[in-house]
């Protein structure tokens, strides 16, 4: 692979990244976006995609990690069933955890409610050079305490700051977050995999009748499908005011999961792909030390062999 950026490449890959991607240019409609989107390709094509952007990725992880100066952080939202677990499995297949971190973020611990709501994040961030994975992230502020307001309410904020314009302001705060880090090397990219309240329906009734994935199924799914056109709302209000050039969304379909790894490890290539990572160059200094080095570990070699002839 070149190390620059590769024409190739970007234009290999772009079908695959751009019909999804929202900088924040424009009107948005989440309803605009559909959810079964395949791209032009079949599954057969798109799981050769899937196989070389492993590779790509692997060895931008290597370089990346190397040059330790960027860092990059994915972002997963989405409704339940969506797909962000396996798709995070897959993308990320054979990728050295040496250099990787997944965080999922839960309900709040009690330590978590006594910070701002942006703490327990900021504290996840990955380090230069390595790969940060949120699985559902700060977002969720503006989504599941959004739909659920006595969710904001265990948050104890002082009653004056809770306004009407209070998920405004998080959106602004949010984007001036995320622009902050975009300054100080770190790469954002955000992914909302929109899939279909059918197809929801269909991965729910999966997790019901196959005993392996009854673990994944629970009450509370159903009681958050219930709110479909809430959170539906609240996705398409978020994705509007937090989309930047610096930290765009993507809109993943999602109906089709092999099609959502396409899309998303397309995405991640790319953006690596674009940061020109290379592995660090040694001066001629060092090169003079290995080169006294070798001739070092050289004569060893040496020493041991005629100590064995002795022998």
């Amino acid at each position: 692979m070149s190390k620059k950026p590769s024409q190739a490449l970007a234009d290999e890959l772009n079908p695959f990244v751009a019909p999804f991607r929202f900088d924040g240019t424009g009107e948005f409609h989440l309803k605009s976006y559909p959810t079964a989107e395949k791209g032009g390709i079949d599954k057969d094509a798109g799981t050769k995609v899937i196989e070389a952007n492993r590779k790509r990725l692997s060895d931008f992880q290597e370089k990346l990690y190397a040059q330790d100066r960027w860092s990059l952080l994915l972002i997963f939202q989405g409704m339940d069933a969506a797909g962000k677990d396996s798709a995070i499995k897959s993308v990320f297949d054979g990728i050295n955890p040496q250099g990787c971190e997944v965080a999922s973020f839960k309900q709040p611990s009690t330590k978590e409610l006594d910070h701002d709501y942006m703490w327990r994040a900021m504290t996840a961030l990955p380090e230069r050079g390595r790969i940060g994975i949120f699985n559902r992230s700060y977002y969720e502020e503006c989504l599941i305490v959004r739909v659920h307001p006595e969710v904001l309410e265990k948050q104890r904020m002082p009653k004056r700051l809770v306004t009407k314009n209070i998920w405004h302001e998080r959106f602004e705060d949010i984007a001036a977050i995320e622009r902050y880090l975009s300054r100080n090397g770190t790469v954002i990219l955000k992914f909302f995999l929109n899939v279909s309240r059918d197809e929801q329906r269909q991965r729910f009734l999966d997790r019901l009748d196959e005993p392996a994935k009854n673990w994944k199924f629970s009450m509370a799914d159903i009681s958050e499908r219930a709110l479909w056109p809430k959170y539906q709302a609240a996705y398409q209000d978020m994705i509007h005011h937090t989309s930047t050039k610096e930290a765009p969304w993507h809109i993943v379909p999602a109906d089709h999961k092999w099609f959502a790894r396409v899309v998303i490890g397309s995405a991640i290539v790319s953006a690596l792909d674009r940061l020109d990572l290379k592995f660090p160059e040694i001066d001629k200094v060092e090169l003079d030390e290995f080169k006294r080095i070798r001739e070092s570990l050289m004569a060893e070699k040496g020493e041991a062999v005629k100590a064995t002839v002795k022998k």
